[in-house]
């Protein structure tokens, strides 16, 4: 029974692993001047036309800046504070069944509905916190990771508990 509820969380796991990873790829996924002279050195190109490559690093364009509340950071909020609702639910659920809470920081406020559900608030404001440093500091992509990432985590937890109700 335990063997096959972790082999359900660990794929779980990996399936939101998957995901990000591949979301991950498509929007890292660029073309230096580098790859661009070695696409066009194959073709034939008269000898005149071809433009000398520089292995100096150029300073690359920085990305449009964007507004913190834009419709991406809406969506993944939104995504936060309902993985967060349903973490909650999930964890209340199986305290109140006689189970434990296994995170560290969240079991001191395991005695009251209300602190629980006041520190899966702040985990929430938090990430919204850490991700507008993130947007301020100009680490465009680290302010959308930090919402993945707690997704995912927040994922994990509700799979876990319900395969261990």
């Amino acid at each position: 029974m335990l063997r096959t509820s972790l082999r359900t969380a660990f794929i779980f796991a990996w399936v939101v692993l998957a995901v990000f990873l591949a979301q991950s790829t498509l929007s890292c996924a660029q073309e230096t001047p580098f790859s661009a002279a070695l696409k066009t050195a194959s073709a034939p190109v008269p000898p005149a036309a071809v433009a000398p490559i520089s292995f100096v690093s150029t300073p690359q364009e920085t990305p449009a800046p964007h507004r913190f509340w834009d419709r991406e950071n809406s969506v993944l909020f939104v995504a936060v504070a309902a993985s967060g609702a349903a973490d909650f639910c999930v964890t209340r659920a199986n305290l109140a069944n006689g189970g434990r809470e296994l995170n560290p920081v969240a079991r001191m406020f395991t005695g009251s509905t209300p602190a629980l559900a006041a520190n899966f608030t702040l985990e929430t404001g938090g990430v919204v916190g850490v991700s507008y440093l993130f947007h301020k500091t100009g680490h465009h992509k680290l302010e959308r990771l930090t919402s993945v990432v707690n997704i995912g985590a927040s994922g994990f937890a509700v799979g876990y508990g319900l395969t261990h109700r």
